[in-house]
Formats: C-alpha cells, structure tokens, sequence
C-alpha cells in the first residue's frame, strides 16, 4: 500500500469516526481532533500550500474571484497572491479576508481565520467564461511558488440541484394532504401575449404539487386570436382556470382587478402572463399560509427566466420585511401573496399606476397586515425578453414614475414629511425626509494618540460639514505622544471642541458611555478618529432617520482609502459572530440586488459611525462594557431591536475609514484572548439570532464569506 493511499484511508476513518462520535472537552479528543486536521492539511498542501478558489462569478460587468490560501506557516509567508484568466493577467488578490470555516478547520495554522482573499476586476472583453480557465499563482516569502487551476462554475445550477425538491419529493409533496388546505386563486391578466410564453405560463400553473388552487385570467382584447384559442382550450379542459376576455384593455390595473374579480380563494398570488412558477410554488405557500394563520401578505424569492425558458440565472434571495428597504425599490415583488379581504379592503389595483400597480399595492397592503411571511424560496421565474423590464428598463420608462407618485403618496398616508427621487439606477428611489428641527448633535469620537488621524477627522468635520448645530467630544484614554497633546491645545481653541479624559484602562464601550454621559446634544454620533467625512450633508442623511422614533440606531456607508467598501451594514452570523456585507467591493457598485445604493434596514451597524438619540442610547444603559473591545456595535442595534425599532444603513452618508484592510481584533496575543473571551460572551447573549439567523440576510446566501454568495451546501 502507497503511503498517500495510507494516509487518505487514515483520514477517512478520521472523518467518519468524528462524524459519529460528539467530542468531549477531554485532552485525548482534542489531540485526535488536531491530528485529523494537520492530517488535512498535509494531503492538501502543494509545496507547503493549500490554497482554494471558492467561487467565481460575474456581476454587473465585473469578475468577482474568492477563495482561501495557507502555509505551514499561516497567512504571513504568503507574499501576493496573482490571478490570470486563459494566460490573461488580471490583478493581484487582497488576502486577509475572514474565514471563519478555515479557522475551524486548520485552527492549528497561524492567523488562518484570515486567510480569505477575493480580486474584483473588469472583465476582458476577449475572454470567453464559457471557456475560461482561472490559474492563481501565491507567492511565499522566500520567493518559492506555485500555481493552481480552477474552472468557473455555474453556482446557481449547484445550488438548484442541492437545495429544490426532485421527482421524488415532488410526487410526495402531490400526496400530501392538507387538513384544512386553503384555496388560492391567482390573477393574470393577459393581452398579446406570445404564444410560448402563454402556454409555459399556463402548463406551469397545473403542474402544481399542491391541488387547490384556481387560475382567473382576464384578457384585455388581444388582437392575436391565438390567445382567446389557447384560454378557451386550457379552460375547458381544467375546471380550475377561469377566463373573462374583455371589451376592451383597461390597462395593468384595470385587467388585474377584472381577473381578481373572478377569485373565490381566500388568498389570490400575482402572476404575470409571461412568466412561471415553479411546480412546489403553491405547495410552499400553503405551508407558510398554515404555519402563519395571521399572515395577511407573503412574498418568496425569485430568479430569472430565459426568453427561451431553458435558463434560469440571477436570483434573488431576500431580506425578511424591511420597511426602508421597500421605499428605496420593490423588492418583495415576485411571487406576492395577498389575503383576499386585505386585498378588497385596499380597493385592489389603482388605475394610474400601471407597469408599479404591485409596488403600489404592496405599499398599501403593508401599511395594513397583521403579519407579513417572507418565504426563503425561489417560487418565481420571471421572464427576460425583449419587452420586459428584467431585460430593458428603458422599455417601460413610465413604470418607475408611476413607482415615485405610488412612493410619495405612501409617504402622506403613513404620515412621514419628505420627497422622493428617482435614482440614476431605474427601480430604486431616494427618499428624503424632512428635518423637524436642528437639534445638537454630540459628536464623540475616543482617542489614543494617532494625532494624524484625529487632525484628519476633526478637520473634515469642521471643513466640509454642512449641519453646524454639532459639539465634538473627544474622549483622550491613555495618549503618550507629544504630538498629541499639542494637537489638543490646538482643537480647545475651537468652541465647539471639547476634550475629556478617561483615566481607567482602555474599554471601547467604557470611554464611549462616559463620553455620552458628558454629551449636552439630543442626538449622539460615535466616531472613529480614523474617519474623514466624504459629502457635505452627511450629518442630514444620518439625523433625517434618527429622528424618526420607529427608528433605533442609524449608520454610514464608510469606504476603505483606495475607495472599496468598508462599511455597509453589517449581517449577523458570518464568519461565526457577524461581518461586514459587500466588504472590498467598489465603492460605485451596485451590490447584492442594489444593496450597496440603497437606504435599508439591518440588524446592525458599525460604532465607527453609528448616530442614535441620546434618549435611547440611555434607555439601554448604552455600550455594553463587558463587550470591552468587539460587537459592543452590534450588541448595542441587537437591544434597540428588541424595543421594536429598526436600524437603518444609508449610502447617503459617506465617510472614508482609514482602517488597515487586514487588520482584526487579533492583534496581539493579549487583544487575540479579550476577544475571544468576548465572542463567547456574544454568543451566549444571542444565541437565538444566531441560531435563526439574521432577518435581513437570507438564509440560503453564505455565512462563510462576506460578499453575498450562494450558501451551496
């Protein structure tokens, strides 16, 4: 026997032995747990390396690569990290990501749980992806390397094969019966729709899992006579599907309202007549409809559909109701559920409003729910073609107009002062609330030495500041430098500057309290001192929502110097405890959905600029000063949640954050055991967030990464 057909026999038993047996805290299982894992490492490794690139994908004309990378030696003795495409060069990767599931893997290997790395690149018009070939070459420190081959692969089809049902679990599903099964009647109005995309749409209606379900078509006068063929055939050979062809088109929201005429059930689902549902759409539905008896409004996730509908690509996996997320664009969309009686009490679809007649009835619909579901599933496939708003917004211009009126007399209803705008990106608006007043703002910024830093933050504040009711606090904990002592002299000239002392050790939660218990302002806004303020109106944008009192605490879009993301929300459960979303992306780009240009809710924001009324802040006795160095951010959004009030990140406020891009807690020895002494303090405090997950990141995109891939296995 070969001595690696040894060591990979060994290894399976290894794995399959931890697999079956729960480790105890004992030595001897700890010793064998190590032994596996450099045992690992050992069959991995090419020339001392083990390296992987996780996932390449293409977003909005950009390559994204990710992966992992280790020595023998950890994360140090990697010197760069160079990546090619078919021999093509296209950059050098940032390594230092965070990577919780190598951390857990090789835990033995220094830094490992910084071994991440991801290059974000415009795609060379002449590389074909079908084709393509990555090659990563990592370069050790003493010069030595080695290169390694991976072929792009198409992540949504994976995820398909893992995550929907197959034959097996479809036919189970058409077996199942449903005590008190509840009828759902869908509405599609139809007019000249193209032949295929008619009967696909109707073929996938009756292919449904779940039974009790009627289709109400109403057809606007289509001048192609197949289609009043194709309706009168499929109707009179399903008794389930109702067709009421009309006089003449109403419109969107007119033929809509004829077609919800004909429901009966107790729910109706929108479906449009170019697209398809899945065959388990209803069945997962139902589920939800029972497990939610006060459910009043349910939405899925959806993807989308080829023209030719062989292809589906580019899904959409959801955030749970966001409330500021909807009035930034509708993203609850495909597939919508409504309570039949919410959906008359509204008054259904409005006319005036077709190509946003959903977004202007989801807006009403949710002023009104008892509960809102959102259900984690692509349970819609929403057609790309010539004349579809997925494929050309410019095709249905008028369509986002009708969305901005449908916002702003949202806005009116639910009593909230301001405008709406439509954005340079068509389907998202910014919306802008009035200010009540010009409160003072505390702006407490802590300090230990980094004179050149502080100097940097305070005189953007006071240059480029257009909101002037502020008083800064500086929090001065343990300075030694000269340099800064002088820079203090300097800032007490200013009257609106102050500087305080901290005297006891340093507690980032700590200094932060003392400084806000010194505070005169109604409004507090912590600061890094390594922050340099990017527009003007930043202290606006942030103080427009903190003044709301639905809202709790309020964050900043913060970029890194060489202008990728720092900072735009942050997701709890990534890399173990939480991470920063769309971290090292381009400070221009889109994001996940839109994600990085829109105001929307998370669970938590970063307290390197985090704005919360002083009120509040004192309601949940501030920072947490167990949390002395890590999460005290996080802990703090967590507690204004469970008040009931959400936590917005806007990308209207914009500040650099001059922290270094691979810099961690872990900084020594002594900050590497403080925090995780207070990850385990975190964890044990929200254990059930943790374990059900954040409400703002769907479930079936990555905990292991921050940049909002596909969660495969």
């Amino acid at each position: 026997m070969g001595g690696g057909t040894f060591f990979n026999k060994l290894l399976q038993y290894g794995e399959r032995f931890c697999s079956q047996h729960r480790y105890r805290d004992n030595w001897f299982d700890q010793l064998f747990k190590t032994l596996i894992s450099r045992l690992k490492f050992e069959l991995k490794k090419q020339h001392g390396i083990v390296a992987t690139i996780d996932g390449i994908s293409v977003y909005q004309g950009r390559l994204n690569i990710v992966g992992w990378a280790l020595t023998r030696k950890g994360t140090d003795d990697i010197r760069a990290i160079d990546i090619f495409i078919n021999k093509i060069p296209l950059g050098t990767a940032v390594h230092g990501d965070a990577r919780g599931d190598v951390e857990k893997a090789f835990p033995f290997l220094r830094n490992s749980g910084r071994s991440g790395f991801h290059l974000y690149k415009e795609v060379p018009k002449e590389i074909d992806l079908s084709s393509a070939v990555v090659e990563m070459t990592i370069i050790r420190q003493n010069g030595q390397a080695r290169s390694f081959t991976h072929s792009p692969q198409n992540q949504y089809a994976l995820w398909i094969q893992h995550h929907e049902p197959d034959a097996v679990a479809l036919e189970r599903q058409r077996q199942m019966h449903f005590v008190a099964a509840p009828l759902i009647s869908l509405i599609t109005p139809t007019y000249n729709t193209p032949e295929q995309f008619l009967i696909e749409m109707l073929e996938s209606v009756r292919s449904q899992t779940y039974s009790n379900w009627e289709l109400c078509i109403a057809d606007g006068a289509s001048r192609e006579p197949y289609v009043k063929e194709i309706l009168t055939r499929y109707a009179t050979q399903e008794r389930r599907i109702k067709v009421k062809f009309l006089a003449e088109n109403k419109g969107i929201a007119g033929n809509s309202n004829e077609a919800a005429a004909l429901a009966t059930g107790e729910f109706i689902g929108l479906l449009d007549h170019d697209d398809t549902l899945p065959p388990f759409a209803l069945f997962e539905v139902a589920q939800a409809i029972l497990a939610h008896q006060d459910a009043d409004y349910l939405y899925s996730d959806e993807d989308i559909l080829s023209e030719d509908g062989t292809i589906r690509y580019d899904p959409h996996f959801k955030p749970d109701f966001s409330p500021d997320t909807l009035r930034s664009t509708n993203y609850p969309t495909h597939f919508s559920v409504l309570r039949k009686s919410l959906f008359d009490d509204i008054g259904g679809f409005r006319p005036g409003f077709d190509g946003s007649q959903d977004y202007d009835l989801i807006l009403r619909a949710t002023e009104r729910t008892r509960r809102i579901v959102h259900i984690p599933n692509v349970l819609y496939h929403w057609r790309i073609h010539d004349l579809s708003v997925a494929r050309n917004s410019a095709s249905k211009s008028y369509t986002y107009d009708a969305g901005q009126r449908a916002l702003t007399e949202h806005l009116q209803r639910v009593g909230l002062a301001g405008r709406v705008e439509r954005t340079e990106h068509d389907g998202y608006y910014k919306v802008t609330y009035d200010l009540p007043s010009t409160p003072l703002i505390s702006v407490i910024i802590p300090n230990h030495d980094h004179a050149d830093d502080l100097r940097r933050c305070i005189s953007s504040i006071l240059k480029k500041s257009s909101y002037r009711a502020f008083e800064i606090i500086i929090a001065e904990n343990g300075s030694r430098e000269r340099e800064t002592f002088a820079l203090y002299e300097q800032l007490r000239k200013h009257p609106e500057i102050r500087v305080i002392e901290w005297t006891q050790p340093f507690n980032y939660a700590a200094v932060n309290n003392f400084a806000a218990s010194q505070a005169r302002g109604e409004m507090l806004l912590f600061l890094n001192n390594d922050t340099e303020v990017i527009n003007a109106d930043w202290i606006e944008r942030m103080l427009e929502h903190a003044f709301r009192p639905e809202i709790g605490a309020v964050g900043a879009k913060l970029y890194y110097p060489d202008n990728t993301i720092q900072h735009a929300g942050i997701i709890i459960g990534i890399c173990g405890i939480a991470g920063h979303g769309h971290k090292h992306l381009p400070a221009r780009s889109l994001g996940y959905h839109g994600r990085l240009q829109i105001i929307q809710n998370v669970s938590a924001v970063t307290g390197a600029c985090l704005m919360v009324r002083a009120a509040l802040f004192r309601e949940i006795n501030g920072f947490d000063e167990e949390l002395s160095l890590a999460y005290n951010d996080v802990d703090a959004c967590l507690r204004l949640q469970q008040q009931g009030r959400c936590i917005v990140w806007t990308p209207y406020a914009e500040l650099y954050h001059h922290e270094s891009k691979t810099r961690g807690y872990e900084d020594s020895p002594e900050n590497a055991q403080r925090f995780q002494r207070e990850c385990a303090i975190f964890q044990r405090k929200w254990e059930n967030i943790l374990n059900e997950g954040d409400p703002y990141y769907n479930p079936n995109l990555t905990k292991e990464r921050e940049d909002f891939s596909l969660r495969i296995f």
